[in-house]
């Protein structure tokens, strides 16, 4: 009966779904702006996060830091607070489904729609002469990741909201095409924190792939590297703590940082450091809110990371929901589409 009534109680709900490549260490950037948005949602929302493994196969890779790389990110997922008795977690790669659908999108995708993607021309850039076709499909995928699990909220940044047009324009052209069937998702877009920047750029997004790694902090940094990265970031001229992206924006993202830990607006955090005349005691105010945040979620990670059975658990139990769902939608785009279903 318990299962029964939780089943029901999730019906209700609005499914939530999204993903991260599984790219090793999660940080500032991706908790404050997605992993943050997230959890708050898991008590309102029928929630299905994935690690989107066959996305990451797009670029070169090795694939033994690919599977060691997935796990990683499971546990630090729950260790930011992705709690599995409110969510299914899994790879997109065990779940059959994803890539047919694939299929049938990309047959309804006109090709000159994918070769305007602005991601497709930038990873076009930095990858060179080869240039696979899955790095041109890629939003295809992307759109099949949705739609398979008929998702009503996506949540992305500014940046993404491109892939998420281009996933309604299919869905509206399948269900056009044959009948209404899949839900047109709308973005989720946190308003603080939503865009983290470097430490020591603060005109680009934080990033892993950052080459000054001093101007990203890492979820498993220790303490006193983070502290070393926020007192040494790049700030501006003058000393007056002001939010100003355009004249000041090494403060304006220390600010945005603090504002999203204490979980205040961007003028509350202003007025907290108002009276200072010295970016230092600024800078170590940050410090210790991005270490109390922090240093939590590095200790539980080092103990689940070490749990390999608990892991191996929650993928297992994601997976069977996912495909479970999955399985019902494939079913019935293939009757949608015409193929003989026993």
């Amino acid at each position: 009966m318990e299962k029964q009534a939780q089943k029901k109680e999730m019906d209700n709900k609005k499914v939530v779904l999204t993903g991260m490549q599984p790219t090793g260490k999660l940080h500032l950037g991706s908790l404050l702006g997605a992993l943050d948005n997230w959890c708050r949602m898991l008590d309102s929302y029928d929630c299905l996060f994935f690690l989107a493994d066959q996305h990451a196969i797009t670029m070169p890779h090795v694939p033994a830091e690919l599977r060691r790389n997935a796990m990683d990110c499971v546990a630090q997922y729950i260790a930011c607070g992705l709690d599995p008795k409110k969510c299914k977690i899994f790879l997109q790669s065990q779940i059959i489904g994803h890539a047919e659908l694939m299929w049938v999108l990309s047959c309804l995708t006109p090709i000159g729609q994918l070769e305007r993607m602005t991601q497709f021309k930038d990873k076009s850039k930095k990858v060179g002469q080869f240039v696979c076709s899955g790095l041109l499909f890629y939003p295809i995928l992307m759109a099949a990741d949705i739609l398979l699990y008929n998702a009503d909220l996506v949540p992305v940044g500014e940046d993404q909201k491109q892939h998420l047009e281009i996933t309604r324009d299919i869905a509206q052209k399948f269900n056009g095409t044959y009948s209404d069937m899949f839900v047109l998702p709308e973005p989720y877009i946190g308003q603080t924190g939503a865009r983290i920047m470097s430490l020591q750029n603060p005109t680009i997004k934080m990033s892993k792939s950052d080459k000054n790694q001093n101007g990203v902090v890492y979820i498993t940094d220790t303490n006193e590297i983070i502290r070393k990265k926020i007192t040494g970031a790049i700030t501006d001229s003058g000393n007056d703590i002001a939010f100003d992206e355009k004249n000041k924006p090494g403060i304006s993202n220390l600010l945005n940082i603090f504002a999203a830990i204490e979980g205040i607006s961007i003028e509350e955090a202003v007025r907290q450091f108002s009276s200072l005349t010295s970016y230092v005691p600024f800078k170590q105010a940050v410090a210790d809110a991005v270490i109390g945040k922090i240093s939590p979620m590095r200790e539980k990670y080092g103990e689940i990371v070490q749990d390999k059975d608990y892991m191996v658990e929650v993928l297992r139990a994601g997976r069977e929901e996912a495909q479970r769902r999955a399985n019902k939608m494939i079913s019935k785009v293939y009757r949608k589409v015409g193929f003989v279903m026993e």
